[in-house]
C-alpha cells in the first residue's frame, strides 16, 4: 500500500534580492529561521573557495522587534552544524558584519534585518567570505537543501562575541583623514545633522567624527524603536519630515547644514540640502563620481544601474570614465565590482559601494565621502549639486511610483504589451530608444527617461522618471498610472 504524498508547503521559503524576509510570526518563525540559517551556513562551508580554511560565520542583527533572541538562536543552529558562530555583542549595521567577514577571513554572515521594510518585518540576510551579498546560485541551493530535508539539532551553549560595532568603526577611521575632514567642516561651519531612523547606525557618524566634532553633529530618532515611528526605515522624502525641518531651522540661524539619512540597517543612504531639499543617490552618486574621479583621482570604473540618472553617466564621461549599466539590484554592481576595476557603483534606491572599500553598500562610508566631497569643494550639499548639474547640461528632477496592480493576470497583460508593442510616444513626446536591460526603458531627449519595471513576486510595478523639471515627471509618471491601469 502506497502512502500518500506529503502535502507542498503553502509558504514555501524564497529567497528576494537581498536574503529571505517576511512578517515577523507568520513568515518568519523560530521553527521556520532554523532550518534556514543552518543551511545557509553549510553552504557557505560547502563553497568556501579553496585556502579559506575557517570555520567561523559571523552573526549579527539589527535593532527590530527580537533580533537580538533570534540572533542568538540562529547561533545555536550553526553551532549544529559544526561550525563556530561568533555574534556582534550589539545590534550593528549589516555592512559592519561585512566588513567583519573579510577582516577576519570568516566564512561568511548571517544578518538578522529586514533593513528598510516595514517595522513588522524581518529576515535574514547572507554575505559570502568576499564581504557581500551571496548570488542566486548560492540561494537556490539553500533552497534546495531546505527541500531536501535533514536534521540538524541546534546546539545551545554560550555563544562568542565581537565588537563588531567597534571594528567597523575603526575600519573606516583609517580609511580616511578624520582629522582634516572635522576640520575642514568647521571651517565651513557645516552642521551635519544625522537621523538613523532609530535604526542599527545610531550614532555611528557621531563616533567616527570624534569627540572633537561634538559642535557640528546632531543626532535625530537615534533611540531604539522596533516600530520606526510608525513607518518603514527607509530613506524617502515622505518619512524625513522631521530631519528636513532640522536642517531647515538650521539654515533659519544663518548656519548652513546638512542632513544625512540611513536605513534601518545603514546599507541605505540619503541626504537633505541646507534649503531642505531631499537628495536620493541620483544625485549624491554624481557628487562621488566628481569627487573621487577628481579631486582624489582614484583609478576604475563608473557602475550604475538602469534605473540611475543620466547625471551620474555625463559626470562620469566627463572624467574620461567607462560607464557600465546593469539591472536593477546591488548584486549585479557588487559581481562587477569582484571581477573589475569599479570606482563606484550605485543604485537609486540608498546603495552605494566602493572599489576601494567592499563589495557591498556601506552608507557610513559613503556618508564620510559625501562629507569630504563638500569639504574639498568648499560648498554646501545643494550649491554643490546645482553647480554640478549646470556643469552637465542643466537641471533634471526624478520621482518614482510605486503601483500595485489589480492582479497577476494584470501584470502578465501589461508585460505582454510592453514587450510586444512598446509605446511610440509618451504624455505628447515621442519614444527615441527602447531599452530592456531590466524591465522597459523609454528614452523620450537628454536626461528624460521613463522606466516601468515588475516586481519578481507580486503584482506591484514600479515606474521611475528623470525629466527636466518636476512638472514633466509628475506628467510623465501620471500618463505611465493611466496607462497601467487601462490595461
Amino acid at each position: 500500500m502506497s502512502s500518500a504524498p506529503l502535502p507542498l508547503d503553502p509558504n514555501p521559503i524564497r529567497f528576494g534580492t537581498d536574503g529571505w524576509r517576511g512578517v515577523l510570526g507568520v513568515d518568519i518563525t523560530v521553527e521556520r529561521l532554523l532550518p534556514v540559517a543552518a543551511a545557509a551556513a553549510q553552504e557557505l562551508a560547502h563553497s568556501a573557495p579553496d585556502g579559506l580554511n575557517s570555520r567561523t560565520v559571523v552573526i549579527g542583527y539589527d535593532r527590530r522587534f527580537l533580533a537580538p533572541e533570534l540572533a542568538e538562536a540562529i547561533a545555536a543552529a550553526v553551532r549544529g552544524c559544526e561550525l563556530e558562530p561568533l555574534l556582534t555583542e550589539t545590534a550593528v549595521p549589516t555592512p559592519a558584519c561585512s566588513w567583519t567577514v573579510v577582516e577576519r577571513q570568516a566564512l561568511g554572515a548571517l544578518v538578522i534585518t529586514a533593513s528598510h521594510n516595514p517595522p513588522e518585518w524581518l529576515g535574514l540576510k547572507i554575505k559570502g567570505p568576499f564581504g557581500g551579498s551571496v548570488e542566486g546560485e548560492f540561494t537556490a541551493a539553500v533552497e534546495k537543501r531546505l527541500a531536501a530535508g535533514g536534521i540538524t539539532a541546534p546546539i545551545p551553549q554560550k555563544v562568542n562575541r565581537f565588537d563588531g560595532r567597534g571594528e567597523h568603526l575603526d575600519g573606516l577611521k583609517r580609511k580616511l583623514d578624520i582629522r582634516a575632514l572635522v576640520q575642514g567642516l568647521k571651517a565651513m561651519n557645516l552642521k551635519v545633522i544625522v537621523d538613523p531612523m532609530h535604526g542599527s547606525a545610531a550614532g555611528c557618524i557621531s563616533e567616527l567624527l570624534g569627540a572633537d566634532a561634538q559642535a557640528l553633529v546632531e543626532e535625530i530618532r537615534s533611540e531604539r524603536d522596533p516600530l520606526f515611528g510608525g513607518n518603514p526605515p527607509e530613506p524617502l522624502e515622505r518619512y524625513l519630515d522631521a530631519l528636513i525641518i532640522s536642517v531647515k531651522e538650521a539654515a533659519s540661524t544663518g548656519r548652513p547644514a546638512v542632513g544625512l539619512v540611513f536605513d534601518g540597517d545603514g546599507d541605505r543612504i540619503a541626504a537633505v540640502d541646507e534649503s531642505g531639499r531631499f537628495c536620493s543617490t541620483q544625485l549624491l552618486m554624481p557628487l562621488l563620481i566628481d569627487h573621487l574621479a577628481g579631486a582624489r583621482g582614484l583609478p576604475g570604473s563608473v557602475v550604475k544601474t538602469v534605473s540611475g540618472s543620466d547625471l551620474m553617466r555625463l559626470v562620469a564621461e566627463d572624467h574620461g570614465r567607462d560607464v557600465i549599466e546593469l539591472p536593477v539590484g546591488f548584486k549585479y554592481i557588487a559581481a562587477e565590482m569582484l571581477a573589475g576595476d569599479v570606482l563606484v557603483g550605485g543604485e537609486e534606491s540608498g546603495g552605494v559601494g566602493f572599489g576601494m572599500h567592499l563589495p557591498e553598500r556601506d552608507a557610513l562610508f559613503a556618508a564620510l565621502l559625501v562629507l569630504e566631497a563638500l569639504v574639498e569643494g568648499g560648498q554646501a550639499l545643494g550649491a554643490r549639486l546645482d553647480a554640478l548639474k549646470q556643469r552637465h547640461g542643466g537641471a533634471s528632477h526624478y520621482d518614482r511610483l510605486d503601483l500595485r496592480l489589480a492582479d497577476m493576470e494584470a501584470r502578465r497583460r501589461l508585460e505582454g504589451l510592453l514587450a510586444e508593442a512598446p509605446p511610440t510616444e509618451v504624455a505628447g513626446l515621442p519614444v527615441q530608444e527602447v531599452i530592456s536591460t531590466d524591465g522597459v526603458k523609454l528614452r523620450l531627449g537628454p536626461s528624460h527617461w521613463l522606466m516601468l519595471r515588475f516586481s519578481g513576486t507580486e503584482p506591484l510595478l514600479r515606474l521611475y522618471c528623470e525629466g527636466p523639471d518636476p512638472q514633466r515627471v509628475a506628467s510623465v509618471l501620471g500618463w505611465a498610472r493611466d496607462l497601467a491601469e487601462a490595461t
